[in-house]
């Protein structure tokens, strides 16, 4: 019989160095990560701050920059970080002052990599709604295209002429796919 890996959990993970923490917890299993790229990072830091400025002036909750861990699942455990993410007021109240997000984001956002793969791609997305998040957004620097996910069966995808909308999540929100991409 062979032996079975030991998994990793979210304490674990919280106490490793910093230059090897790099990463997401996905199932027990560390996945680390490598630095994003410029563009990757411009997209990213693009979408934060159209985001972050309508959710702080219509007063909504918290935003969270990149590499903010979200607890999705325990047992085994699952810690993923969304290049931007959105958290409802409501939902605030109880986090512990440190340490990683407990729960879902109710947005997250990922800019996606050229390394990574479509199965990679869609597990982000299945685990986020398994988790509770009401909106995935997709960003593909490459094709300059959006996916939105609000649930598996309720898929959008825009274009770089499109408009990308908050939804029932952050009414009012738009954003053209050109400004993201700039």
């Amino acid at each position: 019989m062979l032996a079975q890996e030991k998994l990793m959990t979210v304490e674990e993970l919280a106490k490793l160095p910093p230059d090897q923490s790099r990463g997401e917890l996905i199932r027990g299993e560390f996945s680390s990560m490598s630095p994003a790229g410029h563009s990757h990072g411009s997209i990213a830091s693009n979408i934060l701050l159209f985001v972050a400025t309508f959710v702080r002036d219509h007063k909504l909750g918290k935003t969270y920059a990149a590499e903010t861990g979200f607890i999705l699942a325990r047992d085994p455990d699952t810690v993923r970080a969304p290049d931007a993410a959105f958290v409802r007021t409501e939902r605030l109240a109880n986090q512990p002052a440190t340490g990683f997000f407990e729960g879902a984001p109710d947005l997250a956002v990922e800019v996606i990599s050229p390394s990574e793969t479509v199965d990679e791609v869609e597990s982000k997305v299945i685990d986020y709604l398994e988790a509770g998040t009401a909106l995935v957004w997709l960003i593909y620097p490459r094709t300059q295209t959006v996916t939105i996910y609000r649930s598996l069966t309720d898929i959008e995808i825009l274009t770089i002429e499109g408009t990308l909308d908050g939804g029932k999540l952050l009414p009012g929100f738009s954003v053209s796919l050109q400004e993201i991409f700039e």
